[in-house]
């Protein structure tokens, strides 16, 4: 069973910045394309970004695109959300997720994924 363990998360100010990370106990993890997806009190959970298996590879919404980055260390099972310029409409439970079809990309939907994590909260005060 594939677990994946967010952190990073916390309390941050309006324009500033966090690094979130998922560690993933998996053997085969540079086949999985990895996904962030967020929910916001009282909204339906949405996709964030995601990134491919090799890293080469990465999608965002608009909402995040030029603010947010996604990368990867497969090295280290590890995948990473550097959030910019952050904004309090950013303040949600922050989850991870991993897609094992080999050679996937641009997933933006839940149903494609096959594993999630716990979640981060992230609260961006004004």
């Amino acid at each position: 069973q594939v677990q994946l363990v967010e952190s990073g998360g916390g309390l941050v100010q309006a324009g500033g910045s966090l690094r979130l990370s998922c560690a993933a106990s998996v053997r085969t993890f540079r086949n999985y394309a990895m996904g962030w997806f967020r929910q916001a009190p009282g909204k339906e959970r949405e996709f964030v970004g995601a990134i491919s298996g090799t890293g080469g590879r990465t999608d965002y919404a608009d909402s995040v695109k030029g603010r947010f980055t996604i990368s990867r260390d497969n090295a280290k099972n590890t995948v990473y959300l550097q959030m910019n310029s952050l904004k309090p409409e950013d303040t949600a439970v922050y989850y991870c997720a991993g897609d094992r079809t080999i050679g996937a990309v641009d997933r933006r939907l839940e149903r494609e994924y096959d594993y999630w994590g716990q979640g981060t909260q992230v609260t961006v005060s004004s």
